[in-house]
């Protein structure tokens, strides 16, 4: 029976092993073979594993850190090419120059084996950072060497803490002319001090760095020579994984997608063993409760996920098998297992309306058009993305999507128009909360740097917003200005101080508490240029029209009444007909026609575009096209609700 026993499993092998034909097939059957025929003392041990998560703010350098950091440790042969900022995969992050998914790599190095979490540094994918805290045992803070903490340092921190995190702190871009590396070092010292931290925690050992240079020192003056620093003390400051004596259970702290199996749950391995074939327990947090067979499992070696037979505590490992998973599941194999606790995330504070394109020319470039289509897909994003939620209408056409800021939808907007859908979106509204009898609205902490020249302007501007100024801090890169502001206020002010300072001001935010409501708040001084017909855009009507204001359309553009073609100067929205074409006649001026010159449209992307319109406006979003228009296409359909909501406010005053 033993000799059946061993030498099946070796025909197996060899008539495998004469059929694959790369080396990394030849390495996956040596992974398999081991860990089925070697002893246990072969395989890695969680004294080995260093789970760690890199948090900042945003564009502070966490991913040009990782990608050094795997650079260093031999995960990318000499020859290899890699793109730069290799951790951001999507086009979007490539495109935006920051980070949207949190993603896993593992490193290598001197017989240790650290998996490095990627977060996001922007606050409306703050989500991504909060359910990856159960996967790591450390976190390294990484600051700029010249703006210092900021408000996304302050709020991942603060998770950190509370999760009793081990801490690294790096101070990054040292090289930079205005870099002020012991100011940002005495900052991150007071925000621990502001934040709670233990002992522990508030002496966190600094390390002083460029990850474009690929260098990082315990001392400020130190060689700048590689990551050799940064390696050692992490292997020294993060602890291994905690291995529990118990049969197998795991947090689903992430989703992924894999073209042959669907749905895989990530998630580090708290305790026991879970092989491909076993059968788990799916407890879900909504209470419901299955048995499935696992299909395949996935374990990180560098950037990618490579097949394995076997995951042990401390692992962080994909597994796949399941029909219906979430995160902030529990897969367990024992039979009276309870759900692991997960940690609850910061509110939704705005919301938009989803529907489908019912407009003159709805469905002529997407292809996924309908409400079933759009449903399905917002149901798929709120699989992955825990911060989005959303709900149904009385109207079957129209969905209600919550979110954390407008950059999040943007993102989700860019992503499905990518990807062939259609769609007509409103401006964000926030969510209001009815707290003892009183209504409350959401605010933020903001933080804006920007040069001593544009302060002023910047200033009054926050005001006209209901913002309030906290504090005012003078400095060599400018002058960062704190204050707390409706979240109202926050829609749209982006793109306006890109505008007040010529694309010099920097602002960051971070959720802060509900609030009495603030007052009325009017954003947008402008009213638009409306289309009063159907057809094609022509130079000669929009010639006469660039003199009325500033023109979102060009010759050749196809129109439709109540598509918003341009913005007026004045409140008031003004009906214009951009297809009038020249009429000729036989008739000639004694001067010669004059050339017409045309002022460049406004482009808008999608982050401006939803922010931009009105209430009563609509953003229809193709995968060619942005386009602005009245909810209410008709002029004289729009006149007489006009009217009835005018009497409707009479009435109640």
């Amino acid at each position: 029976m033993r000799g059946d026993f061993w030498a099946k499993p070796h025909r197996i092998y060899q008539y495998r092993f004469l059929a694959v034909a790369t080396l990394g097939d030849l390495l996956w059957h040596f992974h398999w073979y081991h860990s089925i025929f070697l002893p246990p003392a072969f395989l890695v041990k969680a004294d080995h594993i260093r789970n760690i998560a890199i948090i900042a703010h945003v564009d502070h350098g966490k991913t040009t850190l990782v990608d050094e950091l795997l650079q260093q440790s031999g995960t990318f042969r000499d020859n290899q090419i890699v793109a730069e900022r290799v951790m951001d995969s999507m086009d979007l992050e490539r495109e935006k120059g920051i980070t949207i998914k949190a993603k896993n790599a593992a490193i290598k190095w001197n017989g240790y084996t650290i998996n490095i979490i990627d977060t996001p540094g922007h606050a409306d994918f703050g989500a991504e950072v909060e359910r990856v805290m159960k996967m790591v045992d450390g976190v390294l803070l990484l600051t700029d060497a010249v703006s210092g903490p900021q408000a996304q340092t302050r709020w991942v921190l603060r998770k950190a803490l509370g999760h009793g995190l081990k801490t690294i702190c790096v101070v990054n871009k040292i090289d930079r002319d205005t870099a002020r590396p012991q100011w940002v070092h005495d900052k991150v010292l007071e925000l621990f001090l502001e934040l709670g931290a233990d002992d522990d925690q508030f002496n966190a050992p600094f390390l002083y760095g460029s990850a474009k240079l690929g260098f990082a020192d315990h001392k400020l003056d130190g060689p700048r020579k590689d990551m050799t620093d940064l390696f050692e003390t992490i292997i020294e400051r993060v602890p291994p994984p905690v291995v529990e004596e118990a049969p197998f259970r795991m947090l689903v702290s992430n989703i992924d997608w894999d073209d042959y199996v669907g749905r895989m749950a990530i998630g580090r391995i708290l305790s026991g063993d879970v092989q491909q074939g076993d059968m788990v327990n799916v407890l879900g947090r909504n209470g419901n409760r299955q048995r499935i067979k696992i299909i395949k499992l996935k374990q990180f070696s560098g950037l990618q996920a490579n097949d394995v037979i076997k995951a042990t505590a401390g692992d962080i490992a994909g597994l796949a098998g399941f029909d219906e998973v979430d995160i902030g599941d529990t897969l367990a194999k024992a039979d009276d297992a309870e759900p692991l606790p997960f940690v609850e995330i910061d509110p939704a504070t705005v919301q938009m309306e989803f529907s489908v394109n019912d407009g003159p020319l709805a469905g002529l470039d997407g292809k996924k058009v309908t409400s079933r289509e759009i449903r399905a897909r917002l149901e798929r994003e709120t699989k992955s993305n825990i911060s989005i939620n959303v709900h149904d209408t009385s109207e079957s056409t129209r969905f209600l999507v919550d979110a954390r800021g407008s950059m999040q939808i943007a993102v989700l907007l860019e992503t499905m128009r990518r990807e062939g859908f259609e769609l007509l979106v409103s401006r964000p509204t926030v969510l209001y909360r009815e707290i003892d009898g009183r209504r409350n609205e959401p605010f933020e902490q903001i933080w804006v740097e920007v040069p001593e020249a544009h302060l002023g302007t910047v200033m009054e501007t926050l005001s006209k917003r209901l913002g309030k100024i906290s504090n005012i801090e003078h400095h060599t890169a400018g002058v960062t200005v704190t204050a707390e502001i409706p979240t109202r206020g926050l829609i749209g002010f982006e793109s306006d101080l890109v505008t007040l300072t010529s694309g010099n001001g920097v602002m960051s935010h971070s959720f802060l508490e509900y609030r009495p409501y603030s007052g009325d708040l009017v954003t947008r001084q402008t009213g638009t240029l409306v289309s009063m017909g159907k057809g094609t855009a022509m130079a000669y009507a929009l010639d006469v029209l660039q003199a009325r204001g500033r023109l979102f359309v060009a010759p050749g553009d196809e129109v439709y009444g109540g598509q918003v073609i341009g913005e007026n100067p004045r409140r008031d929205d003004l009906p214009v007909n951009p297809t009038k074409a020249k009429h000729l006649d036989n008739m000639r001026s004694s001067g010669a026609d004059k050339a017409i010159l045309l002022t460049p449209p406004i482009l808008f992307s999608i982050e401006r575009a939803i922010e931009y319109i009105d209430n009563d406006e609509l953003v229809e979003v193709t995968p060619n096209h942005l386009r602005f228009r009245k909810r209410i296409l008709d002029a004289n359909d729009r006149r007489k609700a006009t009217k009835r909501a005018k009497a409707v406010g009479l009435a109640q005053v």
